[in-house]
């Protein structure tokens, strides 16, 4: 791993937007700052749309038109004193993969507390293709800016406005991506195209597992050592995005 020094850390790349997703594969929403939980973003993946028949939760993986439900909190939801999340969901929570990580928690999210991803990776995915796609087909939390198209790859532990997050692994993709988020209609795109250059082979990264054999990658996967149970760390649009710590190359990236 390699360490940047003080003069060198990263002070052009920005917060560009902060995406909430209240219900797990419904609509996003946009916000210009959101309080830091425990288990995430506050509100983040709260929820979860329940299958009657059996108890399951449903995903965009098995019924796409999740994507057309929209969500709306009320403001206060996302203020600096926002009201403290119902108890008895307090309680649905479960580790991370310990694996990759341990000692934090996510609500009904995949994987871990946060998924980043540069505004320059999306414009260089979309340089690929024949029919740009939108960032919410890839459902980040963080989208920064200013940066260089990938950068966020190598990020080994990052700070914004004081909360220090440590990059857990690449993002694996699955068909969500593939879903266009606004009419629900199924496709190969992007998947197939960033399949010749967002592979592990591709990126040639040391495989942990053969869990995600196959996947393409975009994104880092991050969890916050701040657990912050009064909600008061808020990470705004425009924070700065400060780089302390960097993986020296692609083969010390888990995924």
């Amino acid at each position: 791993m390699a360490s940047l020094s003080s003069e060198s850390l990263t002070t052009d790349s920005r917060v560009k937007a902060i995406m909430i997703y209240p219900i797990k594969s419904c609509k996003g929403m946009s916000v210009s700052e959101a309080p830091l939980s425990p288990t995430g973003f506050l509100w983040d993946r709260h929820w979860a749309v329940v299958n009657s028949n059996n108890g399951r939760a449903c995903t965009q993986r098995v019924e796409p038109r999740l994507a057309l439900i929209h969500v709306h909190l009320p403001p206060l939801a996302f203020s600096s004193s926002p009201p403290p999340p119902c108890s008895c969901l307090d309680s649905e929570t479960r580790p991370v993969d310990p694996l990759y990580a341990t000692g934090f928690n996510v609500k009904f999210t995949d994987a871990f507390q946060f998924l980043l991803i540069s505004q320059a990776s999306l414009d260089t995915v979309n340089e690929q293709l024949k029919e740009p796609v939108s960032i919410n087909r890839f459902r980040p939390n963080i989208l920064v800016d200013g940066c260089e198209s990938f950068a966020e790859d190598l990020w080994k532990q990052i700070r914004i406005n004081q909360s220090n997050f440590h990059g857990v692994m690449l993002c694996p993709r699955c068909k969500v991506p593939t879903i266009n988020q606004e009419d629900a209609t199924e496709g190969s795109e992007p998947t197939a195209t960033m399949m010749k250059f967002r592979s592990a082979k591709a990126l040639e990264v040391n495989t942990t597992t053969t869990k995600y054999k196959g996947r393409v990658y975009l994104g880092q996967m991050l969890v916050c050592e701040d657990n912050d149970s009064s909600f008061r760390k808020i990470i705004s649009v425009g924070d700065i995005v400060h780089v302390e710590q960097v993986f020296s190359s692609y083969a010390d990236v888990a995924v």
